[in-house]
């Protein structure tokens, strides 16, 4: 798939789930779990132990899954995860060598910022999705909606305090997506032996991006 199917996917799956993990096995049981409940996309954190292998067994085992890096700071990280498979790269912050690399290799990369000039720095260096991180610190969806105003052409991916409560809200004020972490990616509740519990939340966001998206 190439850098612009990526993009369109992700717009299309609506949900980029945020996986944190205390352990690889974890982090494999919530992609099961999310995948499960019918969203096609995951960022894989570098902050999960063995977040490499884990993106690994991902794309070989789960060809359906859309599977990309987070929590990447640098470019020698985004490099060794794109030769192993990810589709995109995101990272919390700005890191101009490593927007370089992703557009050298034509891999899709989402960059964070907060404010509108840390988003139009982003945009201007060639990052193809805003990841607006932590969305809910600067008011959340007011803010993003402030955000699209002057900005309609950037596309944004609020993450930080995205919930159930909030997600159509925040779709409304323009999100290309959804950012969501622990309000999907429990690994509480995979531990505990209740990823069913995963699986149900995962299909109420994809019911509210579903249900959003009808109305275009």
């Amino acid at each position: 798939m190439d850098r612009t199917a990526v993009l369109e996917r992700i717009g299309q799956v609506g949900v980029l789930p945020v996986l944190r993990a205390s352990t690889s096995d974890a982090a494999m049981a919530l992609a099961d779990a999310i995948a499960e409940g019918g969203i096609a996309a995951l960022e894989v954190t570098m902050t999960v132990p063995g977040a490499i292998g884990v993106m690994r067994r991902l794309v070989t085992e789960r060809p359906e899954l859309l599977i990309g890096a987070g929590t990447v700071l640098d470019p020698e990280t985004a490099r060794m995860c794109i030769l192993e498979g990810a589709q995109f790269v995101v990272s919390p912050a700005l890191n101009l060598a490593t927007v370089s690399l992703c557009r050298r290799y034509s891999v899709a990369v989402l960059s964070g910022a907060l404010t509108p000039t840390e988003v139009i720095a982003a945009w201007q260096a060639g990052t193809d999705i805003i990841k607006v991180f932590p969305a809910s610190a600067m008011g959340g969806a007011k803010y993003l909606k402030s955000l699209k105003a002057p900005l309609p052409q950037v596309e944004l991916i609020p993450t930080g305090g995205v919930s159930l409560s909030n997600a159509r809200e925040f779709l409304e004020a323009g999100a290309f997506a959804l950012g969501v972490g622990a309000d999907l990616a429990d690994e509480k509740a995979i531990l505990e032996g209740r990823a069913q519990d995963v699986t149900a939340i995962a299909r109420k966001y994809e019911a509210i991006v579903r249900e959003y998206q009808s109305t275009f």
